[in-house]
């Protein structure tokens, strides 16, 4: 990527600002944000007072093309908490430079929000997590994709961001704490980003285990950093699908992760819901 495609994201996302500014003329201005993965973005339906904007229909915005992901966002009160959620995301695997998959994360710190909630269906590569688990991402792995703070420094944030909790602690302790009030099994661990779109290698995953990971998946961790960029406090859950290549003997496919992600939607729902109302107290 050139210097001017850089410049032309940061001026898109002013531009994508303005267009959605103009569609919600003052009717919500969202304090969390949350992100659907694979097979999870049926959660929105629970939004009050929603208001429905398609990604294809903002100026300049990158449009998902994989099956599961709606692709547009939804503003209105969840809870009574103003938010704002995406049905769906954008992969660097679709093609798009770095700068556009973050590019829906920095237009919802330019709105104002607070807090991030990234979702996403995994491959579990921990002993503990079988398909169905969830597990609360409390560090994670980018060195595999690259960072999408490479090229001239979005002015939301400093050149040289800490990393050094990426996943915000006080966070995590909500989530541990809302699991066990509402008696759901949730593990914690590392979560490793891939380029995807090809599924890893038996021999990819003993190599990500020895390095400390404990899920892995094609997104995530990029969007974490732009977040954290911005000086957004970040959570993250991820829905385990399936166990990681070579760790089972089942062919890995797509269906798998939407047939696993729909099983926990109930539990993932109840869930996501009390996280929202706690973390606006």
């Amino acid at each position: 990527m050139n210097q001017t495609e850089i410049n032309d994201g940061f001026e898109n996302i002013e531009e994508a600002y303005g267009f959605i500014s103009d569609k919600l003329a003052g009717r919500v201005k969202p304090e969390t944000g949350i992100v659907l993965g694979s097979g999870l973005g049926d959660f929105a339906d629970q939004i009050s007072d929603r208001i429905e904007i398609p990604y294809s229909d903002i100026p300049n915005f990158p449009t998902s093309s994989v099956e599961g992901h709606k692709g547009c966002f939804v503003f209105g009160r969840l809870e009574g908490v103003p938010v704002v959620c995406m049905q769906g995301r954008v992969h660097y695997y679709e093609g798009y430079p770095m700068q556009k998959v973050v590019m829906p994360i920095r237009l919802m710190c330019r709105m104002g929000i607070d807090k991030l909630i990234l979702t996403n269906a995994a491959g579990g590569i921990g002993d503990s997590l079988e398909p169905g688990s969830l597990m609360i991402i409390t560090d994670q792995i980018t060195s595999f994709v690259p960072s999408p703070l490479i090229g001239r420094n979005y002015d939301a944030g400093p050149r040289f961001p800490d990393m050094s909790s990426v996943y915000a602690p006080e966070l995590v302790e909500v989530i541990k704490k809302t699991a066990e009030e509402c008696k759901i099994d949730i593990k914690s661990g590392v979560y490793l980003q891939t380029t995807g779109p090809n599924y890893e290698t038996p021999a990819e995953i003993r190599m990500y285990k020895a390095l400390g990971a404990d899920a892995v998946g094609m997104s995530t961790a990029v969007e974490a950093m732009a977040a954290v960029h911005a000086g957004v406090k970040v959570a993250g859950i991820s829905c385990i699908t399936n166990k990681a290549s070579g760790l089972s003997t089942t062919p890995l496919s797509h269906s798998e992760v939407q047939s696993v992600a729909d099983k926990v939607q109930s539990d993932f729902q109840i869930l996501l819901r009390r996280i929202v109302l706690l973390l606006s107290s």
